[in-house]
Order: structure tokens, then C-alpha cells, then sequence
């Protein structure tokens, strides 16, 4: 009974990593209100579905046609004295540290379990920013599968007390 229930979940999981209207905490918290399914089940299920489709965007990123061949150019100047062109400088900027900050081994897994247990940074931006860094696949995976884990089992164990 409980495998339809995984294979449910963890289908939701990739739909909700790739597509981020879809709320896999609402699901899980759907789930363990409704009593229909087990709610520690479907967070599994949707960690895993997370973690895969985390891992596709990931690899999409690394191996985009014309990227291995890419060489690196100068940005286009921006106009400072414009609030949209700040706003880009400070995009630029915090994607270049997110960036760096992923490709050193030391902070490169902490960064990816804390955005993928708290979602600060949001687990969207960082699968890509990851894609484009240094970051091993074998250890991206088990950064976002960890995280996503502690999330939503935590969840689904806050739910099943009611």
C-alpha cells in the first residue's frame, strides 16, 4: 500500500523541484492533515523526487550544449547611477560568491544543505549556481537529499502530532 503512496510523492517531488508553483511543503502538509496517505512516506517520497530533479537541473546547467567550449568574457558595463543597474551589480556580485562559495570544498556542501533544509539561499538558484561551479554531482546529491530529508520528515512528524 505504502509503495503507490511513494511513487506518488516522489512524482509530485520532481514536479515541484523543476516547477516552483508546485509546494511540496503544502503536499506534505496536505497529506498528514488530510489522513488519506502517511505522511512520513510522502516526505520521503518527495525528498527523493526533490533530489532528482534538483540533480537534472544541475546537470542541465553542466552540460548545456556549447558550454564546455565557452570562453569567458568581460560583462557589459552597467550604468551605476540607475537603480536597475545597482540592482544588477548587486545580482552579479552575489551570484559570483554564491558561485565561488560552491566550488570550495569547505563551504560548498554547508552552503547546499543549509539552502536545502532552511531554503536560505533558495535550493532553485543554488541547483543552478551548483551546475556552473566545481561542486561534484555524488556530493550535491547527498547535500540536497540530506537536507530536503531533515525538512520534510521534520514537517511530516510536526503534522502527524496533530
Amino acid at each position: 500500500m505504502w509503495v503507490w503512496q511513494l511513487v506518488l510523492a516522489v512524482g509530485f517531488g520532481i514536479g515541484s523541484a523543476v516547477v516552483p508553483v508546485l509546494n511540496a511543503e503544502a503536499y506534505v502538509l496536505g497529506v498528514g492533515v488530510s489522513g488519506a496517505l502517511d505522511p512520513v512516506v510522502a516526505a520521503v517520497g518527495v525528498s527523493v523526487g526533490q533530489t532528482i530533479g534538483k540533480i537534472v537541473m544541475f546537470l542541465a546547467v553542466r552540460y548545456r550544449p556549447g558550454y564546455a567550449g565557452k570562453k569567458s568574457k568581460e560583462p557589459k558595463p552597467l550604468d551605476l547611477g540607475t537603480r536597475w543597474g545597482r540592482l544588477r551589480q548587486w545580482n552579479r556580485e552575489l551570484s559570483k560568491r554564491l558561485l565561488d562559495a560552491l566550488s570550495d570544498r569547505r563551504w560548498g556542501v554547508p552552503v547546499t544543505l543549509l539552502s536545502a533544509s532552511v531554503g536560505i539561499p533558495p535550493l532553485y538558484g543554488v541547483a543552478l549556481i551548483a551546475g556552473a561551479s566545481r561542486m561534484g554531482v555524488v556530493t550535491f546529491s547527498l547535500s540536497v537529499l540530506a537536507g530536503r530529508l531533515a525538512r520534510f520528515v521534520t514537517l511530516a512528524l510536526g503534522v502527524g502530532l496533530f
